[in-house]
């Protein structure tokens, strides 16, 4: 089921989600959400994040557009034991390149940001990444 409502940007820029979206979504007050714009469809997608004390990280990769390049990076990051909270992908020029932007969980790896950046950048489908720690 789909939800939507009609929402007013005040004067700092903030919005409210109504009652019905954050009751249905289990939002409470504290919690963390990525907020991932597309300047280019003009869409601003909010996705909750489960309450973890781990280290969060953003990963920003554009991969060939082929059949199972993105199947090769969820594999490589299962491997590592990093798993993915929230995950958004857009093919760019067909045939040509993707992008995505994956949040992920680095709590149960040993793997640093330097190391899951190498790790990804050896990936044959990978033409370009970059990772970054998400400040909570």
């Amino acid at each position: 089921m789909r939800f939507s409502e009609l929402v007013k940007v005040d004067s700092k820029g903030r919005v409210t989600i109504p009652l019905v979206i954050r009751e249905a979504l289990n939002i409470v007050e504290g919690m963390n959400l990525i907020l991932v714009a597309d300047p280019d469809k003009k869409e601003i997608i909010l996705t909750p994040l489960p309450a973890t004390k781990g280290l969060l990280a953003e990963i920003r990769i554009e991969l060939k557009d082929v059949p199972g390049a993105l199947a090769q990076t969820a594999e490589k990051l299962a491997s590592l034991g990093i798993d993915q909270v929230s995950s958004q992908c857009t093919t760019v020029k067909r045939g040509e390149y993707a992008e995505c932007i994956i949040i992920v969980d680095m709590s149960q790896t040993s793997k640093t940001i330097r190391e899951l950046e190498e790790e990804l950048s050896n990936l044959p489908v990978t033409r370009l990444v970059r990772v970054r720690e998400l400040q909570r």
